[in-house]
C-alpha cells in the first residue's frame, strides 16, 4: 500500500530508504522483583542469592500491604540491581510465613546467603524504607 501511495505521488521508491530503525528507551530489570511461586523457588532465588534480597511477606486482603508495595518497589528499582525483592503471599505460602515467624503483615525481611540480616514490621514511609534498605545493603556488601 505504501508503494502505491508513493508511486501515485510520482516519486520513485527506494526501499533502502524506507528501512528505519526505532530505538526505544528501556531499563533492564533482571529479576529484581519477583513473586515466590514455591518453596523451591524461595530456596533458589532467595536463600541461595549472593546479594541482598528483601522478602516482602504480604496478603492480597491487607490494605497496608497494598500501600507498601509501590513504595518498596520504587526503592528497589532505584538500586539498579544491587538488591532483589521477593514477594511472598502468606495465604499461598503459609509454611514460609510460619518458618520466619510472620505473625502480622506486612513484614519486610532482608536476607543474604540464606540468613536473615534485618527485619521490619508494618507500613513505613518511603524515607524510612529507603534508609533501612540503604543501611542493610551497606552493612552487607
Amino acid at each position: 500500500m505504501l508503494r502505491s501511495i508513493v508511486q501515485k505521488a510520482g516519486q520513485s521508491l527506494n526501499t533502502t530508504r524506507l528501512i528505519t530503525t526505532r530505538q526505544f528507551g528501556s531499563t533492564t530489570v533482571k529479576n529484581e522483583i519477583f513473586k515466590v511461586q514455591s518453596i523451591e523457588d524461595f530456596e533458589n532465588k532467595v536463600k541461595k542469592s549472593d546479594k541482598v534480597v528483601i522478602v516482602d511477606f504480604f496478603a492480597t486482603w491487607c490494605n497496608p500491604c497494598k500501600m507498601l508495595t509501590p513504595r518498596i518497589e520504587s526503592i528497589v528499582g532505584e538500586k539498579a540491581g544491587a538488591i532483589n525483592l521477593a514477594k511472598v503471599d502468606i495465604d499461598e505460602h503459609s509454611e514460609l510465613a510460619l518458618d520466619y515467624d510472620v505473625a502480622a503483615v506486612p513484614v519486610l525481611m532482608a536476607m543474604k546467603g540464606g540468613k536473615v540480616i534485618n527485619r521490619m514490621v508494618g507500613l513505613q514511609d518511603t524515607d524510612k524504607l529507603r534508609a533501612w534498605i540503604d543501611k542493610t545493603v551497606e552493612e552487607n556488601k
